[in-house]
């Protein structure tokens, strides 16, 4: 909620007229406490964890031949009753989980300094901001999720999320309760570091969210703007480590590669990498019954 009854006084108080996202802002969000604002998150999980996948999930289900090209795991093809019950245990963990979660985290949301009034920030600080979130994030998720893959922490809560060998991108969120709790500390961590506008945290939820998806859909897309994007892991990255499954010592980063690089976790990845280009050289591009098209199922991993 804004300390101003009009944007007339907000432009005294600023010293200077509102820009027109400025304008917006206020008229949408002048009367509404600061916690219906922060609630939105809710809204944007829910429609990001229906909406998102659809698309790809519709085209899989109705018009396969038309992703087969671009599918990592070609040989896998789910029953539309997959997708529904993985969709239902999504949401079953939202209503009782994330949602109450979010309900009940204002507080430290208000503590570590994220704010809604005016002056938006500019898209420069916006995008630092994200940056540093992703970046944050992207180390503190590694870590954790490597700790998941010990013998405990896989057998009590991680097996859960590879119950998808060839994930979907539905399945982006599809976990144990107590993961989905654990993997949202390093999440929470970047804007408490660095606290911005409202409006950025959000950007923050939404974007994370739609990469988690696009990591776990399945495909490799020509298209993807993603790819443009330095260190970024993407789609064939994080399946190779569903695919490799419970031994999977491999290819724990969320986001970026860096720190599976560093740590020398991602070994496995690229030699299997270099392997199916020599079998795309031998064969031609799509290999014999579409084996180059993927990972070759016959051999062990790391």
């Amino acid at each position: 909620m804004l300390p101003y009854e009009t944007i007339a006084a907000a432009e005294a108080a600023m010293g200077r007229n509102l820009t027109a996202s400025e304008a917006l802002w206020f008229r949408y969000s002048a009367r509404m406490p600061d916690y219906l604002l922060y609630c939105h998150n809710i809204l944007f999980l829910f429609v990001i964890f229906t909406l998102v996948p659809l698309p790809l999930a519709l085209l899989e289900v109705r018009l396969p031949s038309v992703l087969v090209p671009y599918k990592l795991q070609p040989k896998v093809h789910l029953p539309t009753s997959s997708f529904f019950q993985c969709y239902k245990d999504v949401m079953r963990v939202f209503l009782l989980v994330v949602g109450p979660l979010q309900l009940f985290s204002y507080p430290s949301i208000k503590f570590v300094g994220i704010r809604t009034g005016l002056p938006l920030p500019s898209a420069g600080e916006m995008a630092a901001q994200l940056v540093v979130y992703f970046l944050i994030e992207d180390y503190g998720n590694y870590w954790i999720h490597r700790l998941l893959h010990g013998r405990w922490g896989y057998e009590k809560i991680h097996h859960v999320h590879h119950e998808f060998m060839a994930p979907i991108g539905f399945a982006a969120p599809y976990a144990h309760w107590a993961e989905v709790l654990i993997l949202g500390i390093p999440s929470f961590v970047g804007p408490a570091i660095a606290p911005g506008h409202m409006i950025t945290f959000w950007l923050w939820i939404i974007l994370r969210q739609v990469e988690a998806i696009e990591t776990h859909s399945g495909y490799r897309l020509p298209l993807s703007p993603t790819k443009y994007i330095p260190f970024y892991g993407g789609a064939e990255y994080h399946d190779y480590h569903h695919y490799v499954g419970g031994q999977s010592q491999s290819n724990f980063a969320s986001v970026f590669t860096y720190c599976d690089y560093i740590y020398g976790t991602d070994k496995g990845y690229r030699y299997r990498k270099a392997h199916l280009a020599k079998l795309r050289e031998q064969r031609g591009a799509g290999g014999e019954n579409g084996e180059a098209n993927g990972w070759n199922y016959n051999e062990k991993f790391e």
